[in-house]
């Protein structure tokens, strides 16, 4: 049985692979800082520890056919894009990663994937809303709009030396704006959809939500199933990437919040207020790996969302009647 593990099992996505990793039958290590906040993970073993710690990483990796890093220091455009973090992110980002391969390779991994992201992409690329340019080999010359978008890009070159160098199969694949039910919604790392369902699902009908920045920026959406479908075909082929993992389905953020509040069944004010906003359009550019894969979304961005909402809906009626026990 091929050994696999997962690093960033805790979170979002990360949970979600270790879901479908079982179902095709893979022995499964789990590793992350903390355990998954919204679902029991079905792996055989999770492993709550530091990847940032050579310890750790030369422990969860003993005994591993091939190890998918999506652990990293992230979040949405609050945490992103305010400056204040900039040098966690890339040191403990960097870190995980460099641990994950030196580690890995010394006990015989023999695949690796790593989760890179369109924050890699040059902003001088993406400043028309309705014409950004996302392509693979649009990436040089690098100018990334954030310090999380070059540490992946750092990482994405390291990864593909030790291919080069080590004789070990790696794939890189950029994410474009994952989302869906059992991620973050709240707390300030949450990003753009999970915190459009949260606004949405807390506003009374007829109030209004806040949106930063003047709603017009652009944007594509993927649901989680899709993204780990994605992974595990390019994991199946021979293909090391860097390829984009994304939809091609561009809304503006005014759209998405509409959006939300139709399937929401409310109607709501929108109040643009000043905030981090990234670059000013991104949408997956999918030529290469529909060529490269056969691989293409199935579902409209709709449909994810109406998933999505409802948990988010869920968590929150929860969260508030916690609160109101804990009032009384």
């Amino acid at each position: 049985m091929n050994r696999v593990l997962v690093n960033g099992a805790g979170g979002f996505i990360g949970g979600h692979l270790v879901k479908r990793l079982k179902r095709e039958g893979f022995w499964v290590r789990a590793a992350d800082l903390k355990r998954h906040e919204y679902a029991p993970s079905p792996a055989d073993e999770f492993v709550v520890g530091d990847l940032r710690d050579p310890d750790v990483v030369a422990e969860v990796v003993r005994g591993i056919d091939t190890v998918y890093q999506l652990a990293a220091d992230m979040g949405g455009a609050g945490y992103i894009f305010s400056g204040e973090h900039d040098a966690d992110v890339m040191h403990n980002s960097a870190t995980i990663n460099l641990n994950t391969l030196e580690y890995g390779t010394r006990a015989g991994v023999r695949r690796f994937f790593y989760s890179s992201s369109a924050c890699i992409y040059p902003e001088y690329n993406q400043r028309d809303p309705d014409n950004p340019k996302c392509s693979e080999e649009s990436a040089y010359p690098a100018a990334p709009d954030s310090e999380y978008g070059w540490e992946k890009l750092f990482s994405e070159r390291l990864y593909l030396a030790y291919q080069r160098n080590y004789n070990v199969e790696v794939r890189v694949a950029r994410f474009h704006n994952i989302f869906g039910p059992e991620g973050t919604w709240t707390g300030g790392k949450e990003k753009a959809p999970a915190a459009m369902c949260r606004k949405v699902a807390e506003a009374m009908d007829g109030g209004e939500i806040e949106i930063w920045g003047d709603g017009q920026q652009t944007r594509s959406f993927l649901y989680v199933d899709e993204c780990v479908e994605a992974i595990q075909r390019l994991m199946a082929s021979e293909f090391s990437g860097p390829v984009n993992i994304g939809s091609q389905e561009m809304i503006t953020i005014n759209g998405l919040a509409q959006l939300v509040m139709d399937i929401a069944g409310k109607d709501l004010r929108i109040r643009h207020i000043p905030g981090p906003l990234g670059v000013r359009g991104r949408n997956s550019d999918n030529q290469l790996i529909s060529a490269r894969l056969g691989w293409a979304p199935s579902r409209p961005l709709r449909e994810g969302l109406e998933k999505t909402y409802e948990w988010v809906a869920e968590q929150q009626e929860a969260l508030s009647a916690m609160s109101l026990a804990g009032a009384s």
